[in-house]
């Protein structure tokens, strides 16, 4: 097959441009007059030599949630779903995501249920987006669950992105410090080490300062086994990682993040609370059945420790017992959020008490980031200085030895 761009106007008189695969100029005609638009112009693609983007390229929760939005928006204008789904496979500009929504449309098209199309990729449509999109069409409020899946997402989004902005700083200074040492110990030291050798210091490695033993026995050790240090570190991280993913590892993982020292186990801990409480919030709110809410909030909570604690919920809500039991007794949530959820079930809102601890935590995670930043920028500072004046000061106390002995 050839690849066309084309342009096009529909009914209302919008101009759509796009490419088609196809056979030729008068199949691409064909397409497009069966999708109820007016060719203007088709032009074959020729063949160019580039990079293969779709590797790197993902989809964000951005993107999902502005996908979620323009599609509620064209469906409360009356557009069927096929339609809109073919506007905006057109005008979407990440390539994965027009692929995904190209086999999406052609699912529908075959009769599929939306719900069902977009639940064929699980890595970009999860639980929670598929099943807000099923309780939509049987209750016959895909609108406003389309909404209410694009609020869920840009509020995570946000928070993300907050927590991420935070971490910039410490990440670049970390980064920083890390090149520097690297640039003494390789360069610097070495040139130290020389310069006291020739100067017969030391006719034996004992009589050098302990700092600056130290210091040399490490920059001997970088130059020549860095590449046994760089293997080490790398299997190192790959080991971690296949850790902290597995059954066994994850969950002690998880349970470690809630126990970090300077209160970063505490900003885990209130991104959990805020994720769980918003995504439960956004699943009862459009009619999804209470156990497969809890089922799901679990599993997209970000943590074994407060899936687990669903898994105790769920036992409960199946025995006929209530969820802000269970959730008292769980060390994960504090007392306020189990005092919350009990007025919430027995006002019959449950839905509007989650929003608002989600509001409550992710207020409580912007104030306690903005303090962990702040508190991190000067231990960051005496820590690049400590670092160096260690190097230098290791370098320069032979050479006091030296000259205390001249005079």
């Amino acid at each position: 097959m050839t690849s066309f761009a084309f342009k096009a106007m529909d009914l209302a008189g919008g101009q759509i441009q796009g490419t088609v695969d196809a056979d030729s100029k008068q199949a691409v005609t064909d397409q497009l007059k069966a999708r109820s638009l007016i060719v203007l112009d088709i032009v074959e693609k020729r063949a160019t030599i580039d990079f293969n983007v779709k590797l790197f390229e993902r989809v964000t929760l951005s993107d999902l949630a502005i996908f979620s939005r323009q599609l509620a928006t064209m469906v409360s204008s009356g557009m069927s779903i096929l339609r809109a789904l073919f506007v905006l496979e057109e005008q979407t500009e990440n390539v994965k995501l027009k692929e995904i929504l190209t086999s999406v449309r052609k699912d529908v098209e075959a009769g599929l249920s939306l719900s069902d199309a977009l639940g064929r990729h699980p890595k970009v449509f999860g639980p929670l987006f598929t099943s807000m999109i099923r309780a939509g069409e049987i209750g016959g409020m895909l609108e406003s669950s389309l909404v209410r899946i694009a609020d869920q997402l840009e509020k995570e989004d946000a928070l993300r992105r907050q927590v991420k902005s935070a971490m910039v700083y410490p990440a670049v200074v970390t980064s920083v410090a890390f090149l520097v040492m690297i640039v003494l110990v390789v360069y610097i030291v070495p040139v130290f080490a020389s310069v006291l050798t020739s100067m017969g210091t030391t006719s034996a490695e004992q009589s050098l300062p302990w700092m600056t033993q130290i210091t040399v026995d490490f920059s001997h050790a970088v130059t020549g086994y860095g590449w046994a240090i760089l293997i080490g570190l790398g299997i190192g991280a790959y080991s971690f990682r296949r850790w902290k993913r597995s059954d066994f590892g994850r969950p002690q993982w998880d349970a470690f993040r809630l126990k970090i020292p300077f209160k970063i186990g505490d900003i885990v801990q209130k991104i959990s609370i805020a994720r769980w409480a918003r995504t439960l919030s956004a699943l009862t709110a459009a009619g999804v059945p209470l156990l497969e809410a809890l089922d799901i909030t679990g599993k997209t909570a970000g943590n074994m420790v407060v899936q687990e604690a669903m898994g105790s919920v769920i036992a409960s809500v199946k025995r006929g017992g209530s969820i802000a039991e269970p959730i008292a007794s769980s060390s994960v949530f504090p007392m306020m959020v189990s005092h919350m959820v009990a007025v919430g079930e027995s006002t019959g809102e449950l839905d509007f008490m989650l929003s608002k601890i989600a509001d409550f935590y992710e207020e409580r995670v912007a104030a306690a980031v903005k303090a962990l930043t702040s508190i991190l920028e000067p231990v960051m500072i005496v820590f690049i200085g400590g670092m160096v004046g260690f190097i230098v000061i290791a370098m320069y106390l032979p050479l006091f030895k030296v000259y205390n002995v001249v005079q």
